[in-house]
């Protein structure tokens, strides 16, 4: 078992910027490959970025490229999500998820645990 605890959103102006953190515990953190999805009201969870068990590759949604850094820190177990550029469009439920078994890393089923999400709120 994994349990994964989310933190760091918040309400910031659009063009600001924010870090999420997830911080895990349980099975050896650095087994598993992490990533971060969002929700919006009235729309299904979609994927933001991925990163690897080792953290050499990472994989970002086209719609956050260039402005949303993933990364880990597998000695303190947690993995983040500094966002920059941020847009309203960006508003959304924030989740990290964590996998130890293959698969596309952009589907949301094919994660075994997951965090239980930070607002973030990117105003006008």
């Amino acid at each position: 078992q994994v349990q994964l605890v989310n933190s760091g959103g918040g309400l910031v102006q659009a063009g600001g910027s924010l870090r999420l953190s997830c911080a895990a515990s349980g099975r050896t953190f650095s087994g598993y490959a992490m990533s971060w999805f969002r929700q919006a009201p009235g729309k299904e969870r979609e994927f933001v970025a991925a990163i690897s068990r080792g953290a050499v590759t990472t994989y970002y949604a086209d719609s956050v490229k260039g402005r949303f850094t993933i990364s880990r820190d597998n000695a303190k177990n947690t993995v983040y999500l500094q966002m920059n550029s941020l847009k309203p469009e960006d508003t959304a439920v924030y989740y990290c998820a964590a996998r130890y078994r293959s698969g596309d890393y952009y589907v949301a089923s094919t994660y075994d645990y997951w965090g239980q999400g930070t607002q973030v709120t990117v105003s006008s």
